[in-house]
């Protein structure tokens, strides 16, 4: 769709309109405005993705400016990481701008409200002014200092600038109404005295000027023409408008734009914390190792995980801008990553559960070298060789000693088919004297090599296991994470911490074996590693000592796994004859899929993967022909056909086909359902 096409946002609305009432749109000017006391994380995309995303529109600068108005928690580290990320999100900043460079300007600005009797030095201590303030229902009341003399004020202002006093011996406060509704303007806080040193402007000051009065004084010096910040900010506006035009008197002819605030609903996701403290208390109790731990929802992390700028702004742009606060799905994330690693991450292939194969009819000494597609997703990927030989690796859970007729992977008597090569049969099974087994023997097909065009080449079979040559194998430290927190919303239990919820399994370290193609991987490269997900090379990994990241999973399995098991009804069950086939129910389900609300599709989704178990490809495979216009069964068919899959079914034709049909139709959930099959 069209940028012209699409409508516009509540956001872009209100600059439309004062657009056309007259503000003129060289005065368009945009910043985003970090605090550099912690990393950035996902939930601060959507206000860099908002006001990057407008200049960009509306070809207007966007400044990016540390409000740095706390040497107790600020450092450089941040802001050295604040800049490298959203660099790497893809944006660029007009001006790298500081709330420190106005400190002196924000001093004169203060002084002269001092003298036009609108702030006094209060020296109370923080208790007594807290209890003079009241509550949203009970007025406050002036307290003992507020009717000092001007003179007086100046000269404890001027000495608390000098460094005269302790901290906490004396602030500075606007005075506007004790007993105003809005509890933000009942005479806050400007300056208070901070005998810490800045990372910037060292022990050049001793008082620092308060968040809300540095804030919007600094979008008017820098001639911001909208400052839009999130939904908590919204009682702040009318402090922040009553600033502005207290000081735009004495600076109207240099400074004559007046800024807007406007409001958008935060970026809240779920089975994680957005609270910078919190995070911060992640690292400092070793529970994470640092900001960037892939775990960590900071910028930092997702890019060491794997996810990819492109992903995140693909997931911003899906959130959209809203005016209330909302929770959004992980999955979605999780989505929009495979999404983009589907069409342009490498297949390669690697073993995390190792048992091994042999084929006892290969010879001992040969080793063939055959081709494989590095992405059917992309024509430009190429090809790349990989050995074969009689010793392989697969997967534990891809062999069953004896399974029943809905198992597609390899038992014994049945056929499966190698990735890239050949049709194996299993034979027999060598164990241990626990009973386990150890090896799998079996025997190929040497007519069957995949791609040959043989007439054994071209037979069906409904598995496809992914293998390593043990010979050319590589080992590699593979750590897969899982989400941190078990909880949904971890941070709003009133009885519990939110450390209670950790889940105690986000990290599992495996030694994997990887074909020999990944030696040449650098630091950050991301790979598909066929059939188990989506993985790229960590910071750790070494030429001798390869470390790979789970960035996820080629499906989302957290909702079935974390799913409780429903209640078995107490009443007796029907007759099993009474009893619809499966496929029916499925089919049933299907066609009212597209007329229910999203939660109850949600609903349905799982009752159709559970009914998947019980169906056959042969009793799916009809449906792939349902007419276009039926697009609720044929979301009930992609759905059912991604368990197949899982299950190990092979990818036939005639499922590819049904693939591309549905990647074409102008459905959204359809085309989502069939986008990672």
């Amino acid at each position: 769709m069209s940028e012209e096409k699409k409508s516009l946002n509540f956001l872009e609305h209100i600059i439309e309109e004062d657009l056309a009432n007259g503000l003129p749109k060289n005065d368009l000017r945009f910043r985003f405005p970090p605090e550099p006391n912690g990393y950035l994380h996902i939930g601060h995309t959507k206000a860099i993705g908002i006001s990057f995303g407008l200049g960009e529109k509306y070809n207007a600068p966007v400044n990016l400016r540390f409000d740095d108005t706390n040497p107790a928690k600020e450092e450089q580290e941040y802001v050295d990481a604040i800049k490298r990320d959203v660099s790497w999100l893809g944006y660029t900043w007009a001006n790298e701008l500081y709330s420190s460079d106005y400190f002196q300007q924000l001093y004169d600005w203060a002084v002269l409200l001092i003298k036009e009797g609108k702030a006094y030095v209060d020296s109370q201590s923080s208790e007594a002014m807290a209890e003079q303030k009241g509550t949203p229902t009970v007025p406050g009341v002036d307290g003992p200092y507020r009717n000092r003399s001007i003179e007086e004020n100046l000269d404890l202002f001027q000495r608390m600038k000098n460094g005269e006093f302790n901290e906490g011996a004396h602030v500075l406060r606007a005075k506007i109404d004790m007993a105003h509704t809005n509890m933000l303007m009942r005479d806050p806080i400007m300056y208070r005295i901070l005998k810490k040193h800045h990372h910037r402007t060292g022990d050049t000051w001793c008082i620092y000027p308060m968040y809300d009065w540095t804030h919007g004084e600094s979008d008017y010096i820098e001639q911001i023409s909208h400052s839009l910040c999130s939904l908590e900010f919204k009682p702040h506006r009318e402090l922040y408008n009553w600033f502005k035009e207290s000081v735009y008197p004495y600076s109207q002819e240099e400074l004559p734009l007046l800024p807007k605030q406007r409001e958008f609903a935060r970026l809240n996701l779920s089975y994680t914390v957005m609270s910078k403290r919190k995070l911060l208390k992640l690292v400092q109790e070793g529970i994470v190792k640092g900001w960037d731990d892939p775990r960590m929802p900071t910028i930092s992390g997702l890019r060491r995980r794997g996810y990819t700028p492109a992903a995140i702004r693909d997931f911003i742009e899906r959130v959209g801008v809203a005016k209330r606060d909302n929770v959004i799905d992980v999955s979605l994330l999780e989505f929009c990553i495979r999404e983009d690693l589907n069409k342009t991450a490498p297949r390669v292939m690697a073993v995390l559960d190792p048992i091994k194969l042999v084929i006892e009819n290969y010879p001992s000494d040969q080793v063939e070298w055959l081709e494989a597609e590095n992405n059917q997703e992309d024509e430009s990927a190429g090809f790349r060789k990989v050995p074969f030989s009689k010793e392989l690796y697969i997967e534990k859970d891809d062999f069953k000693e004896e399974a029943n007729s809905k198992y597609f992977r390899l038992t014994l008597g049945k056929e499966v088919r190698l990735k890239n090569a050949y049709i194996i049969k299993g034979e027999s099974v060598v164990k241990d004297a626990n009973g386990n087994i150890t090896e799998i023997r079996c025997s190929y097909d040497p007519e069957s090599l995949s791609g040959s065009g043989t007439e054994a080449s071209l037979r069906k079979v409904k598995g496809t296991l992914h293998w390593v040559s043990i010979k050319h194998a590589v080992k590699a430290e593979v750590r897969e994470y899982d989400r941190l927190f078990m909880h949904e919303a971890p941070d709003t239990d009133e009885e519990k911490d939110f450390m209670e919820f950790l889940n105690p399994d986000s990290l599992k370290v495996i030694e994997a074996f990887v074909e020999p193609s990944l030696t040449e991987a650098q630091t950050g490269d991301r790979f598909q590693f066929q059939r188990l997900g989506y993985f790229n090379v960590d910071d750790d990994s070494t030429a001798d000592s390869l470390v790979f990241n789970k960035t996820v999973g080629l499906r989302d399995n957290w909702a079935k796994q974390t799913k409780p098991a429903e209640p078995k009804p107490q009443t007796q069950q029907k007759p099993q004859q009474n009893k619809r086939p499966a496929i029916e129910v499925i089919k049933q389900l299907g066609k009212k899929y597209t007329n229910y609300p999203a939660d109850k599709q949600e609903k349905v989704k799982e009752e159709i993967k559970m009914l998947a178990k019980e169906v056959s490809y042969e009793d799916l495979q009809p449906l792939f022909g349902t007419a276009a216009k039926k697009v609720g069964t044929r979301i009930a068919t992609a759905i059912a056909l991604g368990v197949l899959l899982e299950q190990g079914l092979e990818k036939h034709d005639d499922i590819l086909e049904f693939i591309e049909k549905a990647q074409e139709d102008t459905n959204d959930i359809l085309v989502a359902e069939t986008a990672n099959l």
